[in-house]
């Protein structure tokens, strides 16, 4: 059984579904926008080739998935001169942390576990465009680093694997620096 489209309203009835997956992903209000009215025009062209095995939301979704992968495709790669991260502090020759991440706190005694997520929230705000996009690839829609090295412009998956690192040394910092984990001395 096939389902049929209504285009006449699907931004009454996905476009606050489509601009929060667009803004969790990209970080600007005005981005997440274009990106919807992307998804939506991309839609209306192919709504032929819709074969209604999905639902339409889920469609919509999938179109904005690959909108939002065809603009970090468009966008220049990250400097990591520019990150200015010194990672010879942190890890040795062999890519090793130097002294590990301190074991977080029970969520019970010492932060309640909307906190956490808060924190992680805002965390992940705060990363460059490229990472946070990497972070929703790999940590919420679960895709493997071969899956996400064809989608982003890397090279091999070991590059995509140098970029999950940098990508969770930073969420590290800032998680730390909220107060979740403990940092010693030497990671001040």
């Amino acid at each position: 059984m096939t389902r049929e489209l209504d285009p006449l309203h699907w931004l009454d009835r996905h476009g606050d579904l489509l601009f929060r997956f667009a803004l969790a992903r990209v970080g600007d209000e005005a981005l997440a926008e274009d990106l919807v009215q992307e998804t939506l025009l991309a839609a209306w062209k192919g709504r032929e080739g819709y074969c209604g095995s999905s639902s339409e939301s889920t469609w919509l979704v999938g179109i904005l998935r690959h909108k939002i992968v065809d603009h970090f495709r468009k966008r220049s790669e990250i400097s990591l001169e520019a990150l200015d991260l010194d990672l010879d502090r942190w890890f040795d020759d062999r890519g090793h942390w130097r002294h590990p991440p301190g074991a977080f706190l029970d969520p019970q005694r010492s932060h309640d576990m909307d906190q956490l997520k808060q924190a992680l929230k805002i965390c992940v705000g705060h990363l460059p465009p490229r990472f946070r996009h990497l972070f929703y690839l790999r940590e919420v829609d679960g895709l493997s680093a071969e899956q996400i090295r064809k989608l982003l412009p890397a090279s091999s998956t070991n590059n995509v694997w140098v970029m999950l690192s940098r990508m969770r040394f930073q969420l590290r910092q800032c998680l730390e620096r909220s107060g979740f984990g403990m940092v010693g001395e030497e990671g001040r």
